[in-house]
């Protein structure tokens, strides 16, 4: 890890499976604290990230996603629910971001910092030859990096 300035950042966790079911998996995010988790297939491998926007994916109907505003929609979130309770029950499987955002143990600083602004991600999940056992916050990474540009400001200052 040449240049790793976010070490105290990185958060271990259990990855979610593909077939837990989605009320489950979303229930595992929020004891976490994270805004979403890695989940890995039945080989161990990643599979991709299930967090509040993919939760949000399985709780409203596909079309929402696609509006450019939902104004004219005018059904209640309890109406919503009801329509789509059988979602909690679905595996997470076909709601995951997919992005290739995996990094292993040896990542740069700049390698996140890259995953971050071309991803739509809230965390980065960091494997050890290819089995995932932790994850980066984006939030987390933003409060290291900023405070890593502070110290050295100051170091400048003096």
């Amino acid at each position: 890890m040449a240049d790793n300035i976010v070490r105290s950042v990185i958060r271990e966790v259990k990855p979610l499976q593909t077939t837990d079911p989605v009320g489950y998996a979303a229930r595992l995010v929020i004891e976490s604290g994270l805004p979403a988790l890695p989940v890995v297939d039945e080989h161990g491998n990643y599979a991709g990230l299930f967090g509040e926007r993919e939760f949000m994916t399985a709780v409203f109907p596909g079309y929402v996603g696609t509006l450019m505003s939902a104004r004219m929609i005018r059904r209640s979130l309890d109406e919503t629910i009801e329509r789509r309770i059988g979602s909690q029950e679905e595996p997470v499987k076909a709601y995951l971001t997919t992005d290739p955002v995996l990094v292993e143990d040896d990542y740069a600083d700049t390698q996140l910092a890259e995953t971050f602004l071309h991803h739509r991600v809230m965390v980065v999940p960091i494997a050890t030859e290819g089995r995932v056992h932790a994850v980066v916050p984006r939030s987390e990474f933003f409060q290291a990096l900023y405070d890593r540009i502070a110290d050295i400001a100051e170091d400048f200052g003096d």
